[in-house]
This record gives C-alpha cells, structure tokens and sequence, in this order.
C-alpha cells in the first residue's frame, strides 16, 4: 500500500485520467472527491463488498437452476 500526505484542495491521480482530490478535513473525517471517466465505475468498499457477494450468489443459484434443467432433460 502506497500512504501519501495530502491537504485540503491538492489531488493525486492514478492512471493518467483518473484524480482524487483532499475536499474538507473535518476532526476524523476526510472528504474526497473523484474525477474519472465515465467507463470506470467508483464504489465505497462496502457496498463494492455486497456487490461482490450478491454476484457470487447469483452465479451459484444459476448453476444449481442448470443442474436443475439437466435433471428434466
């Protein structure tokens, strides 16, 4: 992991097109804001986490709705 300093109003950018910007520090919260392209989805890591599960569980249930078709064939 990478840990940079940054104050309120300077940025770091990944990838050539993609910016975060130190917006409000307030007591123990820090305020972002992120520019980046359209075609590059940004998720708070929580819910990228249920995201993440829910796809799981659907590719899980399809498999057993196959095996499922293959027993009626």
């Amino acid at each position: 992991m990478l840990a940079l300093s940054r104050k309120v109003n300077e940025s770091i950018i990944l990838d050539n097109d993609i910016e975060i910007t130190i917006l409000e520090i307030k007591k123990e919260q820090v305020k972002i804001g992120i520019s980046a392209p359209k075609s590059v989805p940004v998720y708070r890591k929580e819910l990228y986490l249920q995201i993440k599960d829910s796809n799981k569980e659907a590719i899980e249930n399809t498999a057993d709705l196959n095996v499922m078709k293959q027993l009626f064939e």
